[in-house]
Protein backbone atom coordinates (compact mmCIF):
# COMPACT_ATOMS: atom_id res chain seq x y z
CA UNK A 1 0.00 0.00 0.00
CA UNK A 2 1.27 3.18 -1.09
CA UNK A 3 1.25 6.50 1.45
CA UNK A 4 -1.91 7.36 2.32
CA UNK A 5 -2.80 11.25 4.29
CA UNK A 6 -5.10 10.55 7.32
CA UNK A 7 -8.19 11.04 6.34
CA UNK A 8 -9.64 13.48 9.46
CA UNK A 9 -6.90 15.83 7.98
CA UNK A 10 -7.99 15.31 4.47
CA UNK A 11 -11.87 15.75 5.61
CA UNK A 12 -10.84 18.99 7.33
CA UNK A 13 -9.32 20.30 4.30
CA UNK A 14 -12.19 19.87 2.19
CA UNK A 15 -14.63 20.76 4.55
CA UNK A 16 -12.25 24.52 4.40
CA UNK A 17 -11.79 24.85 1.09
CA UNK A 18 -15.94 24.33 0.63
CA UNK A 19 -16.52 27.05 2.93
CA UNK A 20 -14.25 29.10 1.10
CA UNK A 21 -16.14 28.14 -2.08
CA UNK A 22 -19.48 29.01 -0.82
CA UNK A 23 -18.35 32.32 0.62
CA UNK A 24 -16.71 33.12 -2.81
CA UNK A 25 -20.16 31.83 -4.65
CA UNK A 26 -22.50 33.95 -2.21
CA UNK A 27 -20.12 37.09 -3.23
CA UNK A 28 -19.85 36.60 -6.77
CA UNK A 29 -23.75 36.18 -6.34
CA UNK A 30 -24.38 39.25 -4.70
CA UNK A 31 -22.12 41.72 -7.23
CA UNK A 32 -24.03 39.76 -9.90
CA UNK A 33 -27.32 40.76 -8.43
CA UNK A 34 -26.19 44.27 -7.70
CA UNK A 35 -24.86 44.90 -11.47
CA UNK A 36 -27.67 42.83 -12.57
CA UNK A 37 -25.57 40.58 -14.37
CA UNK A 38 -28.12 37.22 -13.66
CA UNK A 39 -24.47 35.15 -15.85
CA UNK A 40 -22.48 36.30 -12.88
CA UNK A 41 -25.25 35.26 -10.23
CA UNK A 42 -25.85 31.84 -11.48
CA UNK A 43 -22.20 30.95 -11.09
CA UNK A 44 -21.59 32.34 -8.14
CA UNK A 45 -24.52 30.02 -7.02
CA UNK A 46 -22.95 26.98 -8.89
CA UNK A 47 -19.86 27.89 -6.78
CA UNK A 48 -21.68 27.93 -3.99
CA UNK A 49 -23.10 24.59 -4.03
CA UNK A 50 -19.73 22.84 -5.37
CA UNK A 51 -18.33 24.41 -2.06
CA UNK A 52 -21.29 22.74 0.09
CA UNK A 53 -21.05 19.13 -1.76
CA UNK A 54 -17.04 19.73 -0.64
CA UNK A 55 -17.66 20.53 2.89
CA UNK A 56 -20.39 17.52 2.85
CA UNK A 57 -17.58 15.02 1.41
CA UNK A 58 -14.99 16.72 3.89
CA UNK A 59 -17.55 15.99 6.96
CA UNK A 60 -17.61 11.99 5.34
CA UNK A 61 -13.98 11.98 5.08
CA UNK A 62 -13.41 12.64 8.97
CA UNK A 63 -16.13 10.08 10.05
CA UNK A 64 -14.51 7.26 7.64
CA UNK A 65 -10.99 7.71 9.79
CA UNK A 66 -10.81 4.97 12.27
CA UNK A 67 -7.76 6.88 13.62
CA UNK A 68 -7.78 10.60 13.59
CA UNK A 69 -4.28 12.14 13.30
CA UNK A 70 -2.45 9.04 12.29
CA UNK A 71 -1.78 8.30 8.51
CA UNK A 72 -1.23 4.88 7.23
CA UNK A 73 1.62 4.23 5.49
Amino acid sequence: MGDRKDLASEGLNDELKGTAKQVEGRIRSAVGGARGDTGQQVKGKAQEIKGKVQQKVGRAKEKMDPNPGVDDV
